[in-house]
This record gives C-alpha cells, structure tokens and sequence, in this order.
C-alpha cells in the first residue's frame, strides 16, 4: 500500500509539472522576411503577440494602413491552444488595418506557420515564421 500510495503522490506531481509548462509559442518570432520581429506571451489565460522590431519599410505600409506606431502594437489576439500544436485566435495586418481569424501550427520548436483567413478557416493565407 505505501508503494501505491508514493505512485500516486509522484503522478500527482509529474502531471502538475506538466501542466505548468510554458506553451511552446511564446518567445520570439520574425516574418519571413525578416521585417518584423513578434514576442509572444501570455495574456490572461490565452496568447498574444507584440511588436517588438519592425524595419522603417514595415513601419511605413502600417503607417499606409493606419498604424501610426508598429513597435508595440498587438499583432496576435487571443490565441487559444485547440489541437495538438494548433491556436486560434485573431492576426492585425498593419498595413491593410484590419482583424481576421488566424490559426497557428507549430511545424516544429523552430519555425510555425500562421494563417489570416476571411471567412474562418477558409480563404486563408499563410507564412512561416521563425523562431528568434
């Protein structure tokens, strides 16, 4: 019985541990061409994503769109986790100055593939991003 009972007390504390692990989005990422550097990181009980560099040609097609200040802004909303390695939540696009729905898979602990889509998860488009 005391042997049962240490077994319990360890997988109570294993599945604690595990359940405490940082997500494995949050950190740094940057777009593909490397114009805009994001950090990811808990808001609340969800994800989001700020701007945390951004070349002076990122800065101007936000300013175009209506962002007068990229550095800072909130890239990723309320992201969510649904699925194995799969978020959703909602992407700003400075320089159109509009919200979509937006999805993330992590492809692997470096690089994840994020959607903006017009009507859910359809009319998507998507890039990769790398991990900083």
């Amino acid at each position: 019985m005391f042997c049962l009972s240490n077994l319990v007390l360890a997988l109570g504390a294993a599945a604690s541990l595990a359940s405490h692990q940082p997500d494995p989005l949050r950190g740094s990422w940057r777009n593909p061409d490397g114009s805009v550097t994001i950090r990811i990181d808990e808001c609340g009980a969800r994800l989001c994503g700020w701007v945390t560099a951004a070349s002076s040609d990122a800065i101007a097609d936000a300013k175009d769109g209506g962002t007068d200040r990229l550095i800072g802004a909130q890239l990723f909303e309320s992201y969510r986790r649904d699925g194995a390695n799969h978020w959703s939540g909602e992407v700003f696009v400075p320089d159109l100055g509009h919200r979509f729905a937006s999805h993330i898979v992590l492809v692997d602990r470096a690089h994840a593939r994020i959607a903006g889509c017009l009507l859910g998860r359809f009319l998507c488009q998507s890039q990769i991003w790398q991990r900083v």
